[in-house]
């Protein structure tokens, strides 16, 4: 995945407080205290042929996790769906990616920030799939993160807050140096956690196994994922996953709207073979958030 373009100078619109503005116009101050402290949370969405997959979902998530950093959406559920399906239509897109964000503004600057305007935001634009289908079905190389997912006791992890981000850009960057694609992150009791921006699965015969999200996101396509697999029959298992268990596993993939599903070959020291029951998770995530899919189309994933 490259882009071209920097996001600050592309055409097209963004929906900016209740009004569509032209890209490059859609600007904030400086001095804007969720730049500065953190005050923002964001979604990650896709639209497919046109339809936002599980829209209220994101939106509702979005709202809960403004409350969880003490701040309220000046917009209900409805209005943010209502704004989504604008800014996509204005941009003429059909699949697309879909960045919501609110946070709150320069009103005010100081830790404090409880006279802050709350802002919104929603931008929409061609972006495929994080990792090419290639990538997805031969599996990514992992390291090994140096950072943990902190105790909930320390910071909002059941939010998509954006200062949760910061150790994930940090890994990501530090993964990429080393010629990986991810990094894998325990949790701070040394419990296998997450990537830096995705939840993640191993398998064991016909069996999903999957860390508790009890410090982390439970994501919208980790839930995706679970119904799926026991559509198909799979059993779905969460627990307690140490590092040294990743021996025993066969198979390993990562899931998140950006990347949808992509399959793991190689964490630190242990290897994994991406097989059937990836590729039937593949698939069937596909088919699911795509449903007008044609069988021409399904052909090229194959492991």
């Amino acid at each position: 995945m490259s882009d071209v373009l920097p996001y600050d100078n592309r055409d097209g619109f963004i929906w900016f407080n209740g009004n569509l503005v032209p890209w490059r116009e859609a600007k904030i101050h400086i001095l804007c205290h969720g730049l500065h402290y953190s005050s923002a949370v964001f979604e990650g969405e896709r639209a497919y042929n046109g339809v936002v997959y599980k829209m209220a979902e994101h939106s509702q998530r979005l709202i809960d996790g403004a409350k969880e950093l003490d701040f309220k959406i000046p917009y209900t559920v409805e209005e943010i769906n209502q704004a989504t399906q604008q800014v996509v239509a204005a941009n003429s897109l059909s699949n697309c990616y879909i960045r919501p964000i609110s946070w709150r503004g320069s009103d005010t600057m100081g830790v404090s920030a409880r006279k802050s305007t709350v802002n919104l935001a929603i931008a929409a634009w061609q972006w495929d799939s994080y990792f090419s289908m290639e990538e997805r079905l031969k599996g990514i190389r992992v390291c090994w993160a140096k950072y943990r997912r902190p105790d909930p006791m320390t910071a909002p992890t059941k939010t998509k807050a954006t200062g949760l981000y910061m150790i994930g850009t940090v890994e990501k960057n530090r993964a990429e140096k080393q010629g990986c694609s991810e990094a894998l992150m325990l949790d701070w009791r040394g419990r296998v956690a997450e990537c830096t921006s995705g939840n993640i699965f191993f398998v064991s015969g016909q069996e999903l196994h999957s860390p508790i999200p009890d410090c982390f996101l439970d994501g919208i396509t980790r839930r995706t994922i679970i119904k799926l697999a026991m559509r198909r029959g799979y059993r779905c298992v969460d627990r307690v996953i140490m590092p040294e268990e990743l021996k025993d596993f066969n198979e390993c993939f990562m899931v998140v709207t950006a990347a949808e599903v992509t399959s793991i070959k190689e964490i630190g020291q242990y290897t994994f073979k991406p097989s059937y029951i990836t590729e039937n998770m593949l698939r069937d995530y596909t088919l699911e958030v795509c449903p007008g899919k044609t069988e021409s189309s399904e052909k090229h994933m194959s492991l």
